[in-house]
């Protein structure tokens, strides 16, 4: 897999909002299927995103979302274009003044008229309702999301959404365990764990392990997506945190979950280091992996045991499965961007034995 220029199809690349949404006239990529106004995939993921949340058109997601469509989270799937328009409607009303502001759209080709987006969003808005967090603040935060959309004939038939609530919480003045326990509580009176989070980590733990090996970290300008599974199989399956050094810019900024800012490689391999530290038998899976010029989107989900005390205090000894989404930009051939997206608060729910 090779990183695929741009070429025609404009990307973000700091273009104001006023700008994407301008008639974009003929297509400039094969879209089956898809509404003539669109011009490639890129335009249609941007558009109607700025439609359905700033314009608050909800419900355009009947022409939009796949009305059997499956949302994957951290808490758990979503089922169906209804219940995608009753989260959107959720989440405006405790965000009514929501601003998306798109960073990336990072896609790939999957074949028989499907395109496969991966959209970063940062978001500032006033919490002016209830939301899942707790009541309102009237406090104004900012946070991130990604949205992997597999898009075909105008319809966006599975998604996979993260967003970083951790920091939401902290911004709006709760203490991220804090909402976790309350929601690990409720889920304990429902009784039982969730069969969805079983599954997934079952398919983690059957992937199979590599040999250990000193080779050379493929090229992530010539082979994103071996360089990919290389990364996170050196890193993560076999701890080599030294490597870091290999892949990273020695300048090299990094954005996490919970607001969190890194810089270099002393930062960003300890950040590994305490994953490890708080999973010691982590064991991790690539679901997908997408690369458009110089920016490279992995989704990945990693299972374990919640053993040592790193990132989240004292261990709990709960399973635990997170769902994420990286985005990369690259540079001579290092990272010297990153931005990690999971959802803390839904991964402390599991480690106070909930979902």
């Amino acid at each position: 897999m090779t990183a695929r220029p741009n070429g025609a199809i404009p990307n973000v690349g700091g273009r104001d909002i006023a700008q994407i949404l301008e008639p974009q006239g003929a297509p400039r990529q094969n879209i089956p299927g898809f509404d003539p106004e669109y011009a490639d995939i890129v335009d249609y993921i941007l558009r109607c995103t700025h439609r359905i949340w700033e314009q608050k058109d909800v419900g355009l997601i009947a022409t939009h979302y796949g009305s059997d469509i499956v949302v994957h989270m951290m808490t758990g799937p979503a089922f169906g274009m209804d219940d995608v328009i009753a989260g959107t409607s959720r989440t405006l009303s405790a965000f009514p003044d929501r601003t998306l502001t798109g960073e990336a759209v990072i896609w790939s080709d999957e074949g028989d008229g499907a395109y496969l987006s991966s959209h970063r969003i940062t978001s500032t808005a006033t919490n002016l309702g209830t939301s899942e967090l707790g009541p309102a603040t009237g406090k104004r935060i900012t946070f991130t999301t990604i949205a992997d959309c597999l898009c075909k004939e105008n319809l966006i038939i599975e998604e996979w959404l993260v967003r970083d609530y951790s920091h939401m919480a902290l911004q709006l003045g709760y203490h991220p365990r804090t909402v976790a326990a309350a929601h690990a509580a409720a889920d304990t009176a429902k009784g039982g764990k969730a069969e969805w989070r079983a599954a997934a980590m079952a398919r983690v733990q059957d992937t199979k392990l590599t040999a250990f090996t000193n080779v050379a970290m493929p090229s992530p300008g010539k082979d994103p997506e071996a360089f990919a599974h290389a990364f996170f199989d050196q890193i993560i399956t076999h701890r080599r945190f030294g490597r870091v050094r290999e892949v990273y810019s020695p300048a090299a900024h990094w954005a996490g979950p919970g607001g969190r800012r890194l810089f270099g490689w002393g930062e960003i391999a300890g950040w590994f280091t305490a994953i490890i530290g708080s999973f010691g038998d982590a064991r991790i899976h690539i679901q997908h992996v997408a690369a458009v010029d110089d920016m490279i989107a992995v989704r990945w989900e990693l299972t374990g045991t919640h053993d040592g005390g790193a990132l989240y205090g004292a261990a709990t000894r709960e399973p635990i499965y997170i769902l994420a989404v990286t985005h990369w930009r690259i540079a001579h051939d290092v990272i010297v961007d990153e931005v990690t997206v999971f959802d803390e608060v839904a991964l402390m729910r599991q480690m106070e034995g909930g979902l």
